[in-house]
This record gives structure tokens, sequence and C-alpha cells, in this order.
């Protein structure tokens, strides 16, 4: 059987397959979290610097914060690399609290992962007490966290808290280049500009847009144009406002 793949993709087409019956294989790709793919923006330039800081903080915690797909992630990824944090999973933050010692460690989604209250607040107290490097981070800012007590917010509070926000059209550009790079695809500068214009301008969207043309892409057996491009814009919309009404019928029942 004869395989063929469209220039710069990864799509793969069975050659014997009738037209209009094609298989497209979808592998799955990894997005890159290396520190040199991070991309650095107004919003986000000194969460950058903080984590590309360490080893030389002058206080032991640090919480990123920010929304869905903002680069919380790829940036505590950086930080384990660079420190040889542990990624610790929320059941082991008491073991990791009683144990002490000095070894850096990362908390991810801290207002949305089942932590206990009482292990984290213990884990922060240690972090303070023998200044052990602590990097959390989470969705919504500090005073928003869905903690019952005061305590967990009480000692976060003291930690340096740094927002990650897309704030121009050079970043989000950027981010669909990256993203789009990751898939092995490359994307005309016109049809991403036309994308950054006209989009809801956030991370998220920039990743949900990416996937969405990328598969539409795939369907149809083409490159990425501002067709598809439009096409997408104009699902995402049409998704959004489907949602909204929803939400609506529901405030009204």
């Amino acid at each position: 059987m004869t395989m063929h793949r469209y220039p710069d993709r990864g799509d793969t087409l069975d050659a014997n397959s009738a037209p209009g019956h094609q298989l497209i294989l979808d592998f799955a790709h990894q997005p890159s979290l290396a520190a040199d793919d991070f991309i650095v923006g107004e919003g986000n330039s000194l969460a950058y610097e903080r984590v590309a800081s360490f080893p030389h903080w002058p206080e032991p915690l640090t919480v990123l914060f920010g929304e869905e797909k903002s680069g919380k992630s790829h940036l505590a990824r950086v930080f384990t690399e660079l420190s040889d944090a542990i990624v610790a999973p929320p059941g082991a933050l008491a073991d990791l609290a009683r144990s002490g010692g000095t070894r850096p460690v990362v908390i991810e989604d801290v207002d949305r992962a089942p932590i206990a209250e009482d292990a984290l607040f213990h884990l922060l107290n240690q972090s303070m007490r023998d200044n052990r490097p602590l990097l959390l981070t989470a969705r919504a800012p500090i005073q928003h966290w869905p903690y019952s007590t005061e305590d967990v917010r009480s000692r976060a509070r003291l930690a340096v808290a740094l927002e990650l926000r897309q704030t121009d059209d050079i970043q989000l550009s950027q981010m669909f280049v990256k993203l789009f790079g990751d898939r092995q695809v490359q994307v005309d500068a016109k049809t991403i500009a036309y994308l950054v214009a006209r989009m809801e301008r956030s991370s998220a969207e920039v990743v949900a847009l990416c996937e969405l043309i990328d598969r539409l892409a795939m369907q149809r057996g083409t490159a990425i144009t501002r067709k598809i491009a439009a096409e997408a814009l104009e699902i995402r919309r049409h998704a959004r406002d489907e949602t909204a009404s929803s939400s609506e019928d529901t405030d009204d029942e």
C-alpha cells in the first residue's frame, strides 16, 4: 500500500482509497514546552523573568495565575527543568510538608485540583520556614481561590503573584505560528493576520482555532487557506452564540 503526505503536514492518505473516501490519519502532536519556545510579551514578561531568575529568589513563594492556555503550565515546566523541582500531585502535599527539605516544588491548578487545604497550608508554611522554593499555578487570583478558610489564601498572599495575559496582536500571531509549527504546518502570514484581526482575543481561542483549522484542512485535503480560516472563525462564533443562548435560557428558568 502506497502512502502519501501533503507537503509540510503529518496527514497520511491511503493512495488506494476511492476519491472522497480517503483515510486521514490525524497523528497526535506534542506541543513544545521548551524554554526557548515560550513566547514572551508585555503580558507575561514579569512571570517569565521571575522563573528565569531562579535560583536568585529573595522569597520562596511564587504564584502564576491567568486564563486557560495562557502559558502557566509551560512556565511551570521551564521552572521544573531549571530547578529540578518536584511536580507534586494533590495527594503528596502532606508528605512533602512532613519530610521537609529545600528541593523546589511545583503545584499546578491550586484553585481547581482536589487539594487538601490543611496539607497545602502546612507545605506553604514549610516553604517559608525553610526557604523552600514553591511555584503554584492557578486560573484565579489568590482572593478567589475556593478554600473554606482564609489560612491558605493568607499564606499565598505572601508570594510573588504574577498574572499571565495575552496583550497584543504580535503575541497572538506568534502563538499561532508556534502552535501550527508544533503540528508541522506552515500557514501564510496574511492568514494569521486575518485570524488575529477577527478572533476573540484570548490564548484559549488561539488554541481552539488552531486545532479546528488544522482539522478542517485535513478533512478537505488542502493547505490552510483564508477561506478555511474564515470558516473556522464562523464555527467558533456560532458555538459562542449557542453557549450564550443556552446560558440565558438557564437563567430564565
